[in-house]
């Protein structure tokens, strides 16, 4: 179970991929949104043997007798301190634990485990063990480059448009801390020409998913969010995420920022500082994590947070490809048109491809 539906999507989406080596496995994801009588009609005539999904839809499909619960051996929560976290959610999960085997493994995930919480994991459990992957003053990640920017709130679009125009990214995530915040500001970059995408709660269930999408399948390279994207949601491309709006907290800090540079690449995290409240979660970001913010530079040694060159390349292509369009004779041009763009795209690709394999 995961506390987002765009978490349980992509982490079915993994467990589809691991399945290909194993096809007699069947797994199913379940999430609110969505037709709950699909859902059942799919229980009712092609039983999973894996079962991901947000706890309010799981828990509907149980009390209405078409998830038997009986048989899970495996009981496991994702980001736990966010779903144990809120009583709603915990009152689910706790529900839905009532209707499982008392003999079963459990396992809880999360980067931010407050003391306050432990004990309330440690009820789902008998005799449990506590494993942590790494030192919890040094949970932020290896190779991630983190800046913060001092300025007035109303100079925040014209420093994001200039970053965006200098630095070089794959993709980018930009968060907001209001789905206002994050329309206005993805309407903005986008009369302004950058390629960016929003998502947040207010959109039909639909929509987030076909979005979330476009942007893991880079069809869009800039994407504009709520925290709803700020945990658990796993993209290589991402390089560079800013935090336009501070966050509440040290622990939503580390999430945001853990977009960028995962899968041990290198990464970059500029977080922009307003006010007196964004400076003391700043401040509290550096003591709890015991890690040293400084405040951008004017240059930056691309090096040092990607390893994207294929946009200079790409850039070069595409001026040569004008040039050598502009020099054909005008009765040709239209004739040729068709096959130069598609003929571009198949160069765009393959020099991606090439900087993916280095």
């Amino acid at each position: 179970m995961c506390h987002t539906r765009e978490l349980a999507f992509q982490i079915s989406k993994e467990y589809e991929r691991f399945c290909k080596y194993m096809p007699k496995v069947k797994v199913a994801v379940f999430f609110g949104g969505t037709n709950v009588k699909k859902d059942e009609d799919m229980l009712r005539n092609n039983t999973p043997h894996i079962v991901v999904g947000t706890p309010g839809r799981l828990l509907a499909l149980a009390r209405n007798r078409v998830l038997s619960l009986k048989s899970i051996k495996y009981f496991i929560l994702d980001e736990c301190d966010r779903m144990l976290g809120d009583l709603d959610m915990r009152r689910d999960v706790q529900e839905i634990y009532k209707m499982t085997p008392r003999e079963k493994q459990v396992m809880m995930f999360s980067a931010t485990l407050s003391k306050e919480l432990r004990p309330v994991c440690k009820k789902f459990m008998q005799d449990p063990m506590e494993v942590y992957v790494d030192d919890e003053a040094k949970l932020t990640l290896h190779g991630l480059q983190q800046y913060y920017v001092k300025l007035k709130e109303t100079e925040k679009n014209k420093k994001l448009f200039e970053l965006l125009d200098v630095l070089e990214f794959n993709q980018v995530v930009i968060f907001v801390r209001s789905v206002q915040r994050c329309m206005a500001l993805n309407e903005l970059l986008t009369e302004q020409n950058f390629p960016s995408i929003a998502i947040h709660r207010s959109m039909a269930q639909e929509e987030r998913l076909s979005r979330y999408q476009q942007f893991r399948d880079f069809h869009k390279r800039i994407l504009v969010a709520t925290n709803l994207f700020g945990r658990g949601m796993d993209i290589e491309r991402v390089n560079i995420v800013f935090n336009y709006d501070m966050p509440e907290d040290s622990d939503t800090y580390l999430h945001r920022v853990a977009r960028a540079g995962r899968f041990g690449t290198k990464g970059l995290a500029i977080t922009f500082v307003s006010d007196e409240s964004d400076a003391k979660v700043l401040n509290d970001v550096q003591d709890r994590f015991d890690v040293s913010i400084g405040e951008l530079p004017d240059e930056l040694d691309v090096t040092s947070y990607s390893k994207l060159y294929y946009t200079k390349i790409k850039l070069k292509i595409v001026e040569n490809w004008r040039r050598n369009f502009d020099e054909l004779p005008n009765h040709r041009n239209r004739s040729y048109s068709r096959m130069l763009k598609k003929t571009a795209v198949i160069i765009e690709t393959v020099v991606i491809i090439i900087h993916f394999t280095l």
